[in-house]
C-alpha cells in the first residue's frame, strides 16, 4: 500500500502490515484495559460519592487531582522520552543504548518526586490552601498521605514508558488500566462498610501503587532480557553522556507539556474546590470520568501507535508512518463519535447513575462531549508530533491551550460553576487539537482526511445521529429513551460497519485477532 499510488516493494508491504497489526493488537489490549479502567473508575467514583456525598468526594478527588498532577510533573517527561527513543534504538542498534536511556530517565524522576514529597510534608499551609473546606488537621494528614506514595507512583510511570518502548502495552494496561482500578474498588468496598471517611478512602486509592510498582519493575526486567538476546555490542560501548544529552533535549520540553496535559484533566477540579465548592468539584469529577470513558479508544490506540510510529520514523519510513496515522485515526473516529452522540443526547440520565444531585452537570457533559468530538476527530496528532521529536512544538501547543483553560476558568467558574469548568476545558481541548493537527500537516503525507476518513464519518454520524436524536425528542432524557437509542443506534451502526468493513479498515483491526502474536 502506498500513499503515492506507486507499487510498494514486498518489504514495504510487510512493514505496513506489521505496523498496522502491531497497532491493532496493542489497540485491542488498550481497549480492554481502557474499558476496565472506565468501568471500575466509574464504580469507584460512584462508591465514593454515594458514601461521602458530593462534599466528601470533592475533597478526596481534589487530593487525587493534586497527586496526579505532581506525579506527571515529577516524571519530567521521561516516560514519553523512553517511548520515543527505545523503539528506534532497538530497530537500529538492537538496543545498545537502552540501559543508558533507563538510567537517564529513572534517576532524575526519582529525585524530583522525592523532593516534592518532602516539600509537601514540610508545608502544611499548602494542604490547608488546597483543601479549605476540610478541618486543617485532616487536610494536612490527607496531603501527607498522598506525598508518601508520590515517588513510587512516579517511578512506576517511567518504568511503564520503558516497557511501551519495547513494543508491548500489556504492562501499562495491566498496571494503570486494570490492576490499580480493580484493586481500588476491591479495597474501597470494605472501607466504606467498616470505616468510611475521606482519609480511609484516599488510602484505598493509594495502596495499589505499591503493587503497580512491583509489577512494572518485573515486566521491564522481562523486556530487557528478551531484547538483550539481540544486542551485538555491549552497552558500555555507547557513550552515556551523548545518550543522556539527546534524551533530555527531547524530554525537557515534554516534562513541561506533560504538566499541561494532566493539568487540563484536573485543573477544573482544583479551581472548583478553591473558587466554588467541594460539592461542585465532586460533580465535575463525575462529568470528567464520563468524558474520559467516552474517549477510551483513542487512548487505547495511542498506547499502541506511539512506539510503532517512532520505529518507522527512526527507519526513515515516512509513508508507512503516515499510513498508520490515517488508519488509526479512522478507527478512532468510527467508534468514538457514536458514543459521544449518545452522551450528548442523554447527559442527565448518564450522570444520574452517580446520584440525584449529579444531573446538575448535564450541561457540562454536553459541552465536553462536543469538544471531545474535535479531539478524536484529529486522531493522535499530538502523539505524531512527539514521536517525530517535535517536543518543543508540542510544548508550545499545550502551553497555549493551558493558558486558554486557566483564563476561561478564572473568568467562568465563579459565575457558572461546573459549567464554567467544562467551558474552560472544552475551549482548551479544541485549541490544542486543531493547532496540533495543523502542525502535523507540515510533514509530507501526514494527513488524516481521506476517503476512508469521510466514510468513517458517514457511518459514525449519519447512520446513528438521526436515530438517536429522534429518540431523544420522543422519549426525552430518560432511561427508557437511552436504552432505545442504544439499541437502534447499534443496529444501524452494525449494518454500516459490516457493509463497509474493508474500506473502513475494520478487517485489519479484527483480522489481527485471528493471527498468532509474533
Amino acid at each position: 500500500m502506498s500513499t503515492s499510488g506507486t507499487t510498494v516493494p514486498a518489504t514495504g508491504r510487510s512493514t505496513v502490515r506489521s505496523g498496522v497489526a502491531a497497532t491493532a493488537r496493542g489497540g485491542w489490549w488498550g481497549f480492554l484495559g481502557s474499558a476496565v479502567n472506565a468501568v471500575f473508575g466509574y464504580v469507584l467514583v460512584a462508591l465514593v460519592t454515594r458514601g461521602l456525598g458530593a462534599y466528601g468526594a470533592g475533597a478526596v478527588f481534589t487530593g487525587v487531582a493534586a497527586f496526579t498532577i505532581l506525579c506527571n510533573t515529577c516524571k519530567l517527561g521521561a516516560d514519553t522520552g523512553l517511548v520515543r527513543f527505545v523503539p528506534g534504538d532497538l530497530a537500529i542498534t538492537g538496543g545498545r543504548k537502552v540501559g543508558a536511556l533507563l538510567r537517564s530517565a529513572v534517576v532524575p524522576g526519582a529525585l524530583a518526586s522525592t523532593t516534592a514529597a518532602a516539600l509537601l510534608f514540610l508545608s502544611p499551609g499548602t494542604a490547608t490552601a488546597l483543601l479549605p473546606s476540610l478541618a486543617p488537621g485532616d487536610a494536612v494528614t490527607l496531603v501527607r498521605l498522598f506525598a508518601v506514595f508520590l515517588p513510587l507512583a512516579t517511578v512506576t510511570l517511567i518504568l511503564l514508558g520503558a516497557t511501551q518502548g519495547h513494543g508491548t502495552v500489556i504492562p501499562y494496561v495491566g498496571v494503570e488500566q486494570i490492576g490499580k482500578p480493580v484493586l481500588r474498588v476491591l479495597i474501597a468496598v470494605p472501607v466504606l462498610l467498616l470505616a468510611p471517611g475521606v482519609l480511609t478512602l484516599a488510602a484505598a486509592w493509594l495502596v495499589p501503587s505499591l503493587a503497580g510498582f512491583l509489577f512494572a519493575w518485573l515486566a521491564l526486567r522481562r523486556c530487557r532480557r528478551r531484547s538483550s538476546e539481540h544486542v551485538a555490542v555491549p552497552e558500555t560501548a555507547v557513550p552515556e553522556t551523548a545518550t543522556r544529552r539527546g534524551f533530555w533535549a527531547f524530554a525537557a520540553p515534554r516534562a513541561i507539556s506533560s504538566v499541561f496535559d494532566i493539568s487540563a484533566v484536573w485543573l477544573g477540579v482544583v479551581l472548583l474546590s478553591s473558587l466554588a465548592t467541594s460539592e461542585e468539584a465532586g460533580i465535575y469529577t463525575a462529568v470528567g470520568r464520563v468524558v474520559i470513558a467516552a474517549t477510551l479508544l483513542q487512548l487505547a490506540i495511542r498506547l499502541a501507535v506511539a512506539p510503532e510510529i517512532s520505529r518507522l520514523l527512526a527507519l526513515g519510513d515516512l509513508p508507512q508512518a503516515s499510513h498508520l496515522h490515517r488508519v488509526s485515526t479512522r478507527w478512532i473516529v468510527l467508534f468514538s463519535w457514536p458514543l459521544l452522540a449518545l452522551l450528548t443526547s442523554f447527559p442527565g440520565t448518564v450522570l444520574s447513575l452517580f446520584g440525584p444531585e449529579f444531573d446538575q452537570g448535564a450541561g457540562a457533559l454536553v459541552l465536553l462531549c462536543i469538544a471531545s468530538a474535535v479531539n478524536v476527530g484529529v486522531g493522535n496528532a499530538q502523539t505524531v508530533l512527539l514521536m517525530a521529536g517535535k517536543s518543543t512544538w508540542h510544548l508550545a501547543v499545550t502551553g497555549v491551550a493551558f493558558a486558554v483553560q486557566l483564563t476561561v476558568g478564572f473568568l467562568a467558574i465563579p459565575r457558572l460553576g461546573v459549567l464554567g469548568a467544562a467551558l474552560s476545558w472544552g475551549a482548551a481541548t479544541v485549541v490544542e487539537n486543531v493547532v496540533a493537527a495543523v502542525l502535523v500537516r507540515r510533514h509530507p503525507g501526514f494527513t488524516f482526511i481521506d476517503g476512508g476518513y469521510l466514510l468513517a464519518t458517514a457511518v459514525a454520524l449519519c447512520l446513528t445521529v438521526p436515530l438517536v436524536g429522534s429518540v431523544r425528542l420522543l422519549a426525552g432524557d430518560t432511561t427508557v429513551g437511552l436504552a432505545v437509542a442504544i439499541t437502534m443506534g447499534l443496529c444501524a451502526f452494525g449494518i454500516g460497519l459490516w457493509r463497509f468493513r474493508t474500506a473502513l479498515g475494520v478487517h485489519e483491526l479484527v483480522g489481527v485477532l485471528r493471527e498468532r502474536t509474533p
